[in-house]
Parts: structure tokens; sequence; C-alpha cells
């Protein structure tokens, strides 16, 4: 897509989060609060801290032109642990450090991204993901219940993870795909405009989510 109002929404495209819907269910809250802050727990040994240094969500957007690929940084969040099994935790993540695939931050896209049109960085700068449930499947592979709020407004989700915990260190990886309008994501979706014709963007949204946690 080379026309700047014809790009593809995110984090998750922030991502057809990271191919099909991520199955999200009853919506339980929506408002519109201009900031979102995780409060971190403090001296609990079964929380271990994000490293965000290491955590990232590569996110993907599509449409009719072309697809984009880039990523959003963590800025903090926390996992929690018992009997060496993740069964919960928090991740914020920093909507103002969107970048495309090649690092870039200033430019059409990811301005367009950042604008109203899109994710509206200025009223609301973090979105979040807290898991409320972990079901073990097989092995490593997990599925994480959550509640993801972007631009104020929060859905259950479910995806698919691996996680792998060894000596104190947690590192997970999942991928989630959500309907963009459902967090009010709206631009040049076909649902809710007409002869959009080539300038259809994807309402799927597909984020593939690297979170390294250790104590």
């Amino acid at each position: 897509m080379s026309n700047p109002k014809s790009l593809p929404s995110l984090l998750l495209i922030m991502v057809a989060l990271f191919f099909g819907c991520g199955r999200p269910a009853k919506e339980l809250n929506e408002n519109t609060t201009s900031a979102h802050s995780l409060s971190l727990q403090v001296g609990d040994g079964k929380y271990v801290r994000v490293d965000t240094k290491e955590s990232v969500v590569t996110w993907r957007g599509s449409s009719v032109q072309g697809a984009h690929t880039g990523y959003v940084y963590v800025s903090k969040g926390e996992l929690i642990l018992e009997n060496s099994k993740l069964t919960g935790g928090a991740v914020e993540v920093d909507m103002s450090t969107i970048e495309d695939h090649d690092h870039r931050s200033d430019n059409n896209l990811i301005k367009h991204l950042k604008d109203p049109d899109f994710f509206d960085v200025k009223k609301f700068p973090f979105s979040s993901i807290d898991i409320t449930t972990v079901t073990s499947i097989h092995d490593e592979n997990e599925e994480i219940a959550a509640n993801l709020t972007i631009k104020g407004i929060t859905h259950m989700v479910r995806f698919p993870a691996q996680v792998d915990i060894k000596d104190g260190i947690v590192r997970a990886n999942g991928k989630l795909v959500i309907d963009r309008t459902r967090w009010d994501v709206r631009y040049n979706s076909g649902k809710f405009y007409d002869n959009l014709a080539d300038k259809t963007i994807s309402d799927s949204i597909e984020f593939h989510i690297q979170i390294v946690a250790r104590k």
C-alpha cells in the first residue's frame, strides 16, 4: 500500500494477530480513559518481571494492495508462576513505539497508524493484555485466555502459545489474530464503508507476541 491512507492497522496486519480470528468473546469493558498504566506486584515470589529489552510484539496487517509488518514494544509487565507453571500475568505495550519492519518510526505509515484513524496514540498511549487463565494443551503448548485492551476498549481473546520455563526464566511465544473493528479501529473497513475497491483494508490484525520474564 503506497498511499498512507490505505494502510493496515496493528498489535497487534499489533495480527489474515498473529491467521484467522483469535476468538474474541464477550465485551468486558469500554471506556475513554486517556492512559492506562499497569501496576506491578512487589515482594511476591510468584511474580516474575518481564524483560522489556527482550520482549516485543510483531504486527502484520494487510489490504487489497499488499501487507505491512512491524514492531511495537513492551513498556512493563509480569507473569505469575505457580508450581513452575504459568498461571497469569499482564503486559503493557507502549503504542508510541510502533515501527515498521525496517524499524522506522517517522514515516507516513507509522504516523497514520498513530493518528485517530487507527490507534489514536496521543489519547490512548498504552494497550495491555491481562492473562486470566492458562490451559495446558501438550508439553509446552498452552491456550491463553486474556483481556485485551486497545483504545480503552477491552475484549476477551484466546490464542495458542508456547511457554518454556527453565532456571527461573520464562520464554513465551504466542500468536493472536483479532478483528480490529471490535476495538473501534474501522478505517477503510469493508464492514463500515462502501465502494472502497482497492483501498479496502483487512479487518484482521496479526500479532506475534514474544515475552521473556525473569526473577
